[in-house]
């Protein structure tokens, strides 16, 4: 139950540091700290909770690499399930913080409340096709970066900052595609508070990052120092 709740916590600050940011940049132009800032907030919120939960839970924050980990011989089955029920209960916890903060301010309007699209939602306006590649990519990328910088003979200490850049980058490359998912917890997050097309295209913002993070742990396993092959 300790690792479930540092899930739930963790998560919840990932959503709304990285989710938070993008929304209140977006409702204060003049005053907001861009696309690079948001990418920046993405990796600072896990930089600052591998610290301070690595050590209890693993400080996945995302099903996506749980299951990678899992599939890489990381992570007990047995755990997936409740792992990934934390990571989404907290993702939505951290929207809906933000909803409240957000609704304070007069004028209130929720509008793409940093949800992940394709077609007209994606930010650059690109396809199904180009959303789905990014995601594939960009997440079996981030699932190379945490199996690596985990491993036992990676530098001790380096992993959170490793991955936090790791994850600093996939921003940087793919808000302007999808908003940047790799997070299956942080899509539905946002998408339950925008509802309408947010929720018909939050399929792709699962299936992707899945696929992505299963590809990853078994190519990460033949590689590993550990593999007999």
């Amino acid at each position: 139950m300790k690792k479930l709740v540092a899930e739930f916590i963790g998560t919840a600050w990932l959503v709304l540091g990285g989710c938070g940011s993008a929304v209140f940049a977006a409702a204060f132009p003049d005053l907001g700290i861009g696309f690079a800032g948001v990418a920046l907030a993405f990796g600072l919120t896990v930089v600052t909770m591998a610290y301070a939960i690595g050590h209890i839970s693993g400080c996945h924050l995302n099903p996506a690499v749980s299951v990678g980990l899992w599939i890489g011989g990381r992570f007990d089955k047995k755990d997936l399930l409740p792992y990934i029920g934390a990571q989404v209960l907290g993702g939505i916890a951290g929207a809906g913080i933000i909803y409240l903060i957000l609704s304070g301010k007069d004028g209130f309007d929720i509008g793409g409340f940093a949800a992940n699209g394709y077609g007209e939602h994606s930010p650059g306006g690109f396809n199904m096709q180009a959303a789905l590649i990014t995601e594939i990519v960009m997440t079996f990328m981030f699932l190379i970066i945490i199996l690596g910088a985990t491993h036992s003979k990676a530098p001790k200490y380096l992993a959170g900052l490793a991955i936090g850049l790791g994850l600093t980058l996939i921003h940087l490359i793919s808000i302007p595609i999808t908003n940047t998912s790799v997070n299956p917890a942080r899509s539905t997050s946002q998408a339950i508070f925008v509802g309408d097309w947010a929720l018909s295209q939050l399929w792709l913002f699962w299936l992707a990052p899945i696929i992505g993070a299963i590809l990853a742990g078994l190519v990460y396993k033949y590689i590993s120092p550990e593999s007999k092959k």
